[in-house]
């Protein structure tokens, strides 16, 4: 056997740098950190429990609701970005909301209000996931009980805020005060839901990042979703608005997750260069300096 010239391990060939190069990176890191979390999974069972529990309330309380007339629908069509016509279908696909608040028994009500505490459960079981945090225990319900009416006071505010003119400066400051405000929900969420285990200061890179996701989400849903709406209303029925539905559901919940995900490698990062300047050895002092001293 040829032996190998001194030094050989030292250099590894390109592709092993190349790879370790980019494992290091920011991309890198955020790949490996949601393939651990099993991120496109949580995503898929937010989507799932999204649909299953969490929409059927917000179907009842917005029939409650005397200034939301048409309802769910209407929530979702904003959320969603989608044009009239893709409206229409979505209406269809609901129903009339005051149907929905005659049929609804007690019963009914106190079922959906505990879908939507399972639903709070599985959000905060993602959120400690990103941070690498046990469990909590079960007395900390009463966390999900203020998070699903923080969430239902939200959406009701944003379902009854005016629509901004056609004008510049009023969908300029629409869009930032939905910045804003997203902003602050999912960042007193992350606090709330993870019982103050992380600091305010950790938490507001990854609230900016899912705020600045879902708007990128929702132009995203008006060049793609709502298209896909009147099309598959056409080819499959209800059925194909609600793979619609289902599919950005999925993204919502990939940007709740990966917003989190983000702000913690941002906050990580920033963590180790503060650490970095502060562990700096002192620069050696010159000869003269030297014997001055």
């Amino acid at each position: 056997m040829t032996p190998e010239p001194p030094g050989a391990e030292s250099h590894p060939p390109r592709p092993t740098r190349l790879y370790r190069r980019i494992a290091s990176s920011p991309i890198g890191l955020g790949w490996n950190r949601g393939r651990e979390m099993e991120l496109l999974h949580r995503a898929m069972g937010f989507a799932a429990l999204g649909f299953l529990t969490l929409v059927p309330l917000l179907v009842v309380v917005a029939a409650a609701d005397p200034a939301s007339g048409q309802g769910f629908a209407r929530w979702l069509g904003q959320a969603l970005g989608v044009s009239e016509s893709s409206q229409e279908e979505v209406e269809q696909l609901f129903g009339m909301p005051g149907t929905a608040l005659q049929r609804t028994t007690a019963f009914g009500l106190a079922a959906l209000a505990v879908f939507g505490l399972t639903f709070g459960s599985a959000v905060q079981t993602g959120y400690e996931k990103v941070w690498d945090l046990p469990t909590a225990r079960w007395h900390t319900l009463w966390r999900h009980v203020i998070w699903l009416a923080l969430l239902m006071l939200a959406l009701l505010i944003f379902v009854n805020t005016p629509v901004p003119s056609g004008s510049v400066p009023g969908v300029i400051g629409a869009a930032l005060a939905d910045l804003v405000g997203t902003c602050a929900f999912f960042w007193f969420s992350q606090w709330l839901l993870l019982g103050g285990r992380v600091r305010w200061g950790a938490l507001l890179p990854g609230s900016v990042a899912t705020a600045l996701a879902l708007l990128g989400l929702r132009v995203f849903s008006q060049f793609v979703f709502s298209p896909l709406i009147a099309s598959n209303a056409v080819t499959y029925g209800p059925f194909g608005t609600v793979l619609v539905l289902q599919s950005w559901l999925v993204g919502v919940g990939v940007v709740v997750y990966g917003g989190a995900l983000v702000g913690r490698l941002f906050h990580e990062e920033r963590v180790r260069r503060r650490l970095e300047r502060e562990l700096l050895p002192d620069e050696p002092l010159d000869e003269d300096e030297g014997e001055q001293s």
